[in-house]
Order: C-alpha cells, then sequence, then structure tokens
C-alpha cells in the first residue's frame, strides 16, 4: 500500500490511502500506530495531523533503516513539538 507518507522527522497515514487491514499495527517497533477504533483518547489529534499532513509529504514504500537517533526516542512522550513539517 503507499499509505504511509514521509516528513522531515515523522511518518503519517494517508486515512484515504489506507485498506484498515492493521498489518502496520504489529509491525511498528515503538508501538506508535493504532487501529483506528482503539485509538487512545490522547492520540485522537493524530487522525487530523495524517490527513493533513500525508497530503503534502511524498509516499514513503520502502522499508528503511530507523534514524540513528531513534531509540532515544522511542519512549519520549509528548514529542509533537519535535515534529518537522
Amino acid at each position: 500500500m503507499e499509505c504511509f507518507h514521509e516528513g522531515p522527522n515523522f511518518l503519517v497515514i494517508d486515512p484515504e490511502e489506507c485498506i484498515d487491514c492493521q498489518l502496520c499495527v504489529p509491525e511498528c517497533p515503538v508501538d506508535a500506530i493504532f487501529d483506528e477504533q482503539d485509538l487512545p483518547e490522547d492520540q485522537q489529534a493524530f487522525l487530523a495531523l495524517n490527513a493533513e499532513l500525508s497530503q503534502q509529504w511524498p509516499v514513503i514504500n520502502l522499508v528503511k533503516a530507523p534514524p540513528e537517533d531513534a531509540d532515544q526516542w522511542a519512549n519520549v512522550e509528548n514529542k509533537l513539538q519535535f515534529l518537522e513539517k
């Protein structure tokens, strides 16, 4: 599927392209992807953010190595302030 889009330091899922197969949910190494029906209340704002940014950022359809500092960010909460659009 071509529903993932890559920004400078963030990935988003295009809700129009996603077929809700849920295959990406267990594949996410930091448990950052939720099925829309299981989306926690504190994550609801990301629905609109995904829809917005997926229209601006290019599709990513190849597996890439994680960023070098991925482990440092894995358990950091409230990272939205660091999002680069």
